[in-house]
């Protein structure tokens, strides 16, 4: 099949404005919760785009580890590139795309630094490996080789053995997604998708509906 044919006709369901609660975090955890109860592979899988100071963008896929009326919180290395540029540009989008339930929910706002408290319950919710993990690799950084990561995995082993405590590492923690606006869409036939669009003014939410 030529890349130019390829093309799937959305039939699973709508989204009206009745459906929709008074802010999108409601909203959000129902969608959630449906992509988790259809088995839609890593649920919380999402793209995070960034850009530096200057404009130039990046984009990855990260998992939410957490959600709330705050927004939406990830985890990682504050001197990686993404940490970089959050630092420097704190603004950022991002995208959840569930495609078992032909649905996108797209977020953008400004982003925190979760608190460090937050950040050290969840680290020592980490499997151990994943701990010493984000000991051995220096995020974006240029790497001689595979074998020295796995040197440096090995050496940190040998460090904690056991059920030694591992510390949380100063580089790295949560950042927060603060959104300013929600977009939740629906696919539908004959590309007439739903878009709902929440804005924040101020303390409250305002919807509106896109053209697809």
């Amino acid at each position: 099949m030529s890349i130019e044919t390829m093309r799937q006709e959305y039939s699973y369901g709508s989204l009206d404005e009745s459906d929709a609660p008074a802010e999108p975090f409601a909203l959000f955890a129902r969608w959630f919760g449906d992509a988790a109860a259809a088995s839609v592979p890593e649920p919380n899988a999402m793209t995070l785009a960034t850009s530096t100071l200057n404009g130039a963008p990046s984009a990855r896929v990260v998992l939410l580890k957490a959600f709330d009326a705050r927004g939406f919180a990830f985890f990682t290395n504050y001197d990686s590139r993404k940490g970089g540029d959050l630092e420097s540009n704190p603004c950022a989008a991002l995208v959840f795309f569930w495609p078992t339930l032909e649905r996108q929910v797209r977020v953008e706002g400004r982003v925190e630094r979760v608190d460090e408290s937050e950040s050290d319950t969840y680290f020592q919710m980490r499997p151990r490996s994943a701990r010493l993990g984000a000991w051995a690799s220096r995020q974006s950084s240029v790497l001689p080789s595979r074998g020295a990561l796995e040197e440096r995995m090995r050496v940190l082993d040998a460090e904690y053995p056991g059920e030694t405590p591992i510390p949380r590492p100063p580089f790295w923690g949560g950042f927060r997604v603060v959104p300013r606006a929600v977009e939740f869409w629906q696919g539908r036939s004959s590309r007439l998708h739903d878009r709902l669009l929440y804005r924040r003014l101020d303390a409250n939410w305002t919807l509106v509906r896109l053209a697809p």
